[in-house]
């Protein structure tokens, strides 16, 4: 029988140890669970990460696909890459760098995100590139620059059990990180511990809590400076280490709402305030997601989160803030990829750093573009203008991507290539296809949440024409920028190539090899030197690196900022893009549901999305539609399922409808997983960190036109 093969899940960015075997005829997986040896984990693995690992649903691409007289036809991997190869090249000579957009994700590995940055900012030059993690953790890495002068949450999985609040914001990890989770719960229960939730979904991480806080969708701003507000009123600040290791408080104080002002504004008591308040004197670790990331105060709102720790003192081992990342590599995407800063988290713009990134791919300086770019939806708005052909790799824009309608309609004027494992809704309209490999079929490396890199192996051989992601983008560059890469791309050159360029940066790979890897399994940066693997980022104290022997340490911070201090922030709120009025009545929300994947490529449902409402909400729909006949849950019944239409400014989508009294009146939840759902979002996005508005939206809910349940979206009159 063959050996367990070891490796890291690509499932959600906890980065458990897996190990994996294949099946003993043909191609797939047939065990996947836990590794027992592997120090992130230790065994334990999420049954959502075993089964989408070893049997996702979805359309396998199992052939290269090229456009011929409208249609998607099977062809050669060889015709395939030249014809991907002919429509780039043809857009770079016809409009120069910025004729190409390139969209990445956070499901590929380091080695295969670092290659593709080199191609679209080395080979091609573009300014269009950028990747789908920036829909859901740009404003969390925006705010960490303001606040720390770096990215990555100062906290790691160490610092769970020490912490005795345990205050999770906009997030659900019960759902989207269940190992994680455990950890936390596990914690809480803990004598003098506990949980506290702030959502206005009563989620399945709420239904544990202590404390639920239920906000109003958007509110999370105004309720983060009416605690900090209750802190500075009832001499909670940690003003000794205020003093020693920040600046901008006094600023910061003297802008302070009235608390209780507003408390009423985010829809909360001031009793709950004031519980959030007193609970911070303890040892917290503040959790955020989505809930907070997704939205025009993104930035801000995760700003003041990083406020409410500074000023308690929250920034030692056993507290902090801890962005909690989504998909598997992120953080690798984020340190590797060249979208944001270079590799490293090397300034975008400074031109030593932009010599040294040039130097080390051995490409002319002055094709570097000038800037990161405008953000996906930005890149989207260029298609038709500067753009005229995109290469997306690993991920599903015209699903992924808020006002998807729109997207799909600039998608559809430009020459695409698509790269991925799955058929999509982006492949359907793509002028050509290339198949890669997945889970268990590549190797690599990837980047958790905690910074913490392990290896990728492949357990199971593939068919013929399936290639991994860094294969493929080695054959595009070959064959567009031939001078780009010296060699094949292999996994373990390719990751000495980026740790060397990482070398002396504050995401410093340089100590990483996979010779360490394959004797430690996981290995935490910054880690600058073969025997150093870093711990709590920015203290140097007792436990500053789970060292005993410190206790008698005096403390110390030390920040890659300007002055070396910890930053305040100044964030103020921007009005929401779209409120509630007499035509679109309702607050849309989306959140996760913990049985589904991204945009449902690996849980494939052909059934309408599932739109959740309160019974008070459902009553009083039902009362308003029909000339007052009541139709139960605004709904018409069929086959005993209830039925409506979801509708916004930008489109109506079919959806089942179901009462759940965890959602708050006035609010319909949808899952981000189901890819009609975005056709009914804002393109709004935070000013400063690009991330979109997903998370609030006006729409109304009506009877369906017919019985059909079809799920397809139409766009708005």
């Amino acid at each position: 029988m063959t050996d367990l093969v070891p490796t890291t899940c690509m499932r959600c960015a906890v980065g458990c140890g897996h190990v994996q075997r294949p099946v003993e005829q043909g191609y797939g997986l047939d065990v996947v669970r836990g590794d027992a040896s592997h120090p992130v984990n230790n065994g334990l693995a999420c049954q959502r990460g075993v089964t989408e690992t070893a049997d996702p649903d979805g359309e396998w691409l199992a052939r290269p696909l090229v456009r011929r007289d409208g249609d998607l036809v099977p062809t050669t991997l060889e015709t395939a890459l030249e014809r991907a190869a002919e429509g780039l090249e043809g857009a770079l000579d016809e409009a120069g760098p910025e004729g190409v957009a390139v969209l990445g994700s956070g499901q590929q590995t380091n080695e295969a995100a670092y290659a593709l940055g080199k191609l679209a900012r080395g080979g091609f030059g573009t300014p269009y590139y950028d990747a789908n993690t920036t829909l859901c953790m740009a404003s969390a890495v925006t705010a960490y620059y303001d606040a720390f002068g770096s990215d990555a949450p100062p906290p790691t999985y160490d610092d769970i059990p020490e912490a005795e609040t345990h205050l999770v914001w906009g997030a659900n990890p019960a759902a989207a990180h269940p190992v994680m989770f455990r950890w936390i719960n596990q914690s809480a229960d803990a004598e003098d511990s506990e949980l506290i939730v702030v959502d206005p979904i009563e989620s399945e991480t709420a239904d544990v809590a202590d404390l639920h806080v239920p906000l109003e969708p958007g509110g999370d701003l105004a309720l983060a400076r009416a605690v900090l507000a209750r802190v500075v009123e009832t001499g909670r600040v940690d003003e000794e280490f205020v003093a020693a290791a920040t600046e901008g408080f006094d600023d910061l104080r003297a802008e302070l709402p009235d608390a209780e002002a507003a408390a009423e504004r985010a829809g909360v008591s001031i009793e709950d305030v004031d519980r959030i308040a007193a609970a911070l004197e303890d040892p917290t670790l503040c959790y955020w997601g989505m809930g907070i990331n997704q939205s025009v105060n993104g930035t801000a709102a995760s700003g003041a989160l990083i406020d409410l720790c500074l000023a308690t003192g929250n920034l030692r081992p056993g507290s902090g803030p801890f962005s909690l990342t989504g998909q598997a590599n992120s953080m690798g995407t984020r340190v590797c990829s060249s979208k944001g800063t270079w590799p490293g988290h090397r300034p975008f713009d400074d031109p030593e750093h932009r010599r040294a990134v040039a130097d080390h791919w051995n490409v002319p300086e002055p094709r570097l573009p000038a800037d990161p770019g405008p953000g996906p939806v930005g890149i989207v708005d260029a298609i038709g203008d500067d753009v005229e052909a995109v290469f997306a790799v690993a991920t599903n824009p015209v699903a992924g991507m808020p006002d998807a309608t729109r997207v799909r309609e600039h998608l559809e004027d430009a020459f695409l290539v698509v790269q991925d494992a799955f058929r999509s809704e982006t492949a359907e309209l793509a002028d050509v296809v290339l198949p890669a490999a997945t889970w268990g079929e590549s190797a690599g490396t990837t980047t958790n949440m905690e910074r913490t890199v392990s290896r990728v192996r492949a357990a199971t051989e593939t068919p013929s024409g399936i290639k991994t992601d860094l294969e493929l983008i080695g054959a595009i560059g070959d064959r567009v920028v031939p001078e780009l890469f010296d060699t094949p791309l292999e996994p373990a050159a390719v990751f000495d190539e980026l740790a060397a360029l990482t070398a002396g940066t504050p995401a410093d790979l340089s100590g990483i090899s996979y010779d360490r890897l394959e004797e430690e399994a996981a290995v935490r940066w910054p880690a600058p030197a073969s025997d150093v693997s870093a711990g709590y980022r920015y203290y140097d104290g007792p436990d500053a690196n789970g060292d005993d022997d410190a206790a008698d340490a005096d403390e110390s911070w030390s920040f890659p900022t300007d002055s070396g201090r910890a930053q305040f922030s100044s964030g103020r709120a921007r009005p929401l893009p779209e409120s509630t009025d007499e035509a679109y009545p309702l607050t849309l929300t989306t959140g996760r549901r913990p049985d589904a994947y991204n945009t449902g490529v690996r849980t494939r449902e052909d059934e309408p999305p599932v739109a959740r409402v309160s019974p008070a909400t459902a009553v009083a729909l039902a009362d308003e539609l029909e000339g007052g006949e009541r139709v139960d849950a605004a709904v018409q019944d069929d086959d005993d399922a209830q039925y409506g239409r979801v509708v916004s400014r930008r489109a109506s989508v079919t959806v089942r409808v179901e009462t759940d009294e965890s959602i708050p009146d006035g609010v319909v939840w949808l899952p981000i997983h189901h890819p009609a759902v975005n056709d009914l979002t804002l393109p709004d996005v935070d000013p400063r960190s690009k991330e979109p508005n997903f998370k609030q939206c006006a729409v109304r809910l009506v009877p369906p036109r017919d019985r059909d349940a079809s799920a397809v979206a139409e766009v708005s009159a």
